[in-house]
């Protein structure tokens, strides 16, 4: 990848040339904050690429340990990477706890030891490693009073997750991963064979629907830990919420089928989103203090 002299820059290219759900929640943040978010996404898709993206004869485990070495150097100094001189800069700037990056990577390591899960509490600790962590960091980003918005960036995480992966089942199962936990489709009939070959049928619908419902559960648990004091602060996270929950309706709209064709929420929709929740946001009363 080239990589410019700017660290910033770097990051916020990586950023918006994803098509990422999250460049879009960015957008309406202080500058400080945005290109913290910017390097935090940045060393999230890096870090992802070096598992799933790897060129032949190259070894993804040693390429990863490599990175983690960097990653050590970058929080307490500077290194010959512009992503992580920003992801150290953010992380000193806002006090991010080190292990919150470290878990992150021993989550991608999962991908590397292991294609399937058998229960959801197995899949659970991974969803949180790659999505529950990066909410964690983010929230130390935007800034929160209430301890309980820790549950909220940890369900919201969740969510997330399990919303990916329901709509990369096709994707995922042509690398030869199934994320769905293995219990869950011997409950419904549905074999890892068929959903390798990408197979829609009724027991298939059935699993996605109790997915779905697993997903919209977490969901909900996360607006329940929303405070009020806290839900100004949280505006990206919120903006991220709504394009996702979304996006899971558009799985069940479509009876679940992510077998043909891709499922994705459109930019324009995405843009009248997170305006929409920026002006609601700006509009409304400030909360009082007690």
């Amino acid at each position: 990848m080239n990589q410019v002299d700017d660290p910033r820059t770097n990051s916020r290219t990586i950023t918006k040339q994803s098509g990422s759900n999250f460049y879009y929640a960015f957008l309406f943040l202080p500058k400080p904050k945005r290109e913290a978010l910017y390097a935090v996404y940045a060393f999230c898709r890096l870090s992802d690429d070096l598992v799933d993206e790897t060129t032949a004869g190259a070894n993804p485990a040693d390429a990863l340990t490599r990175w983690r070495r960097t990653l050590d150097t970058a929080i307490e100094d500077g290194v010959d990477s512009p992503v992580m001189n920003a992801v150290g800069r953010a992380a000193r700037q806002f006090h991010i706890p080190k292990v919150y990056f470290e878990e992150l990577l021993n989550g991608m390591e999962m991908d590397l030891a292991r294609a399937r899960y058998g229960t959801f509490e197995e899949l659970y600790l991974y969803c949180y490693r790659v999505a529950s962590i990066v909410g964690l960091i983010c929230i130390e980003i935007f800034g929160y009073t209430n301890p309980l918005t820790k549950t909220y960036a940890e369900q919201l995480g969740i969510a997330f997750q399990l919303t990916n992966i329901l709509r990369d089942v096709r994707v995922d199962a042509q690398r030869g991963r199934i994320y769905l936990p293995q219990d869950d489709l011997r409950r419904f009939g549905y074999s890892e064979e068929e959903l390798l070959a990408g197979r829609y049928n009724h027991a298939f619908t059935e699993l996605m629907r109790f997915q779905c419902e697993r997903a919209h559960d977490f969901f909900r648990a996360a607006s329940a830990a929303l405070t009020a004091e806290d839900e100004r602060s949280l505006l990206a996270a919120e903006i991220m919420r709504a394009i996702y929950y979304r996006l899971l309706l558009r799985i069940e709209a479509q009876r679940y089928d992510v077998f043909h064709g891709d499922i994705t929420i459109g930019k324009p929709r995405k843009l009248l989103l997170a305006g929409g929740l920026w002006l609601r946001s700006a509009l409304s009363p400030r909360p009082q203090p007690h």
